[in-house]
């Protein structure tokens, strides 16, 4: 009997149903609910994944299908994404420092004409951050220009965008740091006036709103991380988001390793007119699959790891009120401990989906940053310095061309005296307790 006959096909379908029923038996045995209190001693992190059978049956479900790259998962997982963002296109790509470089990249194409970016052109950023919000900026030949940050919400200090604007600027990359908004507002009004692009790095502030809105969607483009510290994962995983139908097609060229066709994965002929194209000194009617407009890469992610983001994504709204949750206990419970630390503040009309709890020592504190965080490390609570701390002073940053707006001082508070301890949805109520106690075991030995 051939195996695409309708028997063949129906019992092929009836296993199927039976390989999915054990899987979801199977998560359920071997990654049994936590029910229990915290006790002292039981590792806390700073971050970590949150999954149920959902992710595993989606996982498998796509790897029966043997469709290695980006497929059916990955579609559905777009077009929900990017109505969740009140956006017209979501791209899908392997990692959100992919999508970083992809939405950087996209603004060099040629497409964009008098606004595109080219060699020796502007970047307003900020160097307290993660490094591959501003890699894409030197990686493409442009320069970055830093300024400093407010305490305490550890976002961009609007007061210097002017400062730092020169008859070379062309556009502003910013991440929500750690789930609060930077001021969107003062942001886009500078940018509108000065006809600049925004490309908002959400990597770490999935479901974060600023007055009402979600952050990532109102930038020219806008980036998400699905790594497992975030707010969803897919183990790796990222994506870019836009409104604009040009920026769209530059985007999935850069990704698809810069070709003109913008056809699916296993598609052929979307634009009806597959050997009519002539393009550069190639031969009129050269196949458009292997036309190349840009300089690209391959940056796509497999519809298996999609298959684990739309379970994931379901539980965004639940995930985000844990967080909040979290950030609220530790909020109340440190602020005792204002006198030392200066306690994150959500920016004005914000309401943060925060990805960790930042605390930086005060300077006229009586203890230095190593001494809490060695304290709290001896009793198994997880903590994070905030990234590279001042970019501008790592290795692979000191030689490259950049400028900077006043001397950062805040910049280097946060490299020297601020660090994270987790908020993510796997720490409960008893361990968020746990944590404010260890913290104050620490304070009673001053």
């Amino acid at each position: 009997m051939s195996d695409t006959t309708p028997t063949s096909k129906q019992e092929a379908q009836t296993l199927k149903k039976e390989i999915l029923s054990l899987v979801a038996k199977y998560q359920k045995l071997n990654w049994p609910e936590e029910e229990k209190s915290h006790q002292p001693g039981d590792f806390v992190p700073y971050a970590g994944r949150v999954f149920d059978e959902e992710e595993l049956v989606n996982l498998v479900d796509a790897s029966l299908d043997f469709w290695l790259t980006t497929g059916r998962f990955a579609r559905q997982f777009e077009t929900e994404f990017a109505a969740y963002l009140s956006r017209r296109y979501a791209l899908l790509c392997n990692s959100g420092s992919s999508a970083n470089l992809l939405a950087v990249s996209a603004l060099t194409s040629y497409r964009l004409k008098d606004r595109q970016l080219k060699p020796g052109d502007e970047v307003i950023t900020v160097a307290a951050g993660f490094p591959t919000t501003v890699a894409p900026i030197v990686q493409n030949r442009l320069v970055p220009v830093f300024i400093d940050v407010d305490l305490p919400t550890l976002n961009a200090d609007t007061v210097y965008l002017e400062e730092a604007l020169s008859n070379k600027t062309r556009a502003i990359i910013l991440a929500h740091t750690l789930g609060n908004p930077f001021d969107l507002d003062a942001v886009l009004a500078f940018a509108e006036k000065h006809n600049l692009f925004v490309i908002e790095d959400n990597c770490d502030a999935l479901g974060s709103l600023y007055k009402g809105q979600l952050t990532g969607s109102r930038g020219d483009l806008s980036t998400s991380s699905f790594y497992p510290a975030h707010h969803i994962t897919m183990g790796e995983g990222g994506c870019v988001t836009t409104s604009d139908p040009k920026l769209k097609v530059i985007v999935e060229s850069f990704r698809d390793w810069g070709r003109d066709c913008y056809c699916d994965p296993g598609k052929d002929n979307t634009c009806g007119k597959r050997f009519g194209w002539q393009l550069g000194q190639l031969p009129e009617g050269y196949d458009h699959k292997y036309i190349y407009s840009h300089l690209g890469y391959n940056l796509k992610l497999t519809d298996m790891q999609a298959a684990i983001g739309l379970a994931q994504l379901k539980k965004l709204a639940d995930f985000s009120a844990r967080r909040r949750a979290n950030f609220k206990q530790l909020y109340e419970g440190l602020s005792q401990f204002a006198e030392f630390l200066v306690l994150p503040q959500a920016t004005t009309g914000s309401d943060p989906s925060w990805f960790g709890f930042p605390l930086t020592i005060k300077d006229d504190a009586p203890f230095k940053r190593r001494a809490l965080i060695e304290h709290l490390e001896g009793n198994n609570i997880a903590t994070r310095h905030i990234f590279g701390g001042n970019i501008l002073r790592q290795p692979a940053f000191i030689d490259v061309e950049k400028r900077a707006v006043g001397k950062l001082e805040n910049t280097d508070r946060v490299m020297n005296n601020a660090f994270v301890v987790g908020v993510y949805p796997g720490i409960k109520e008893k361990t968020a307790d746990y944590m404010v106690e260890t913290f104050k075991d620490f304070f009673k030995k001053l």
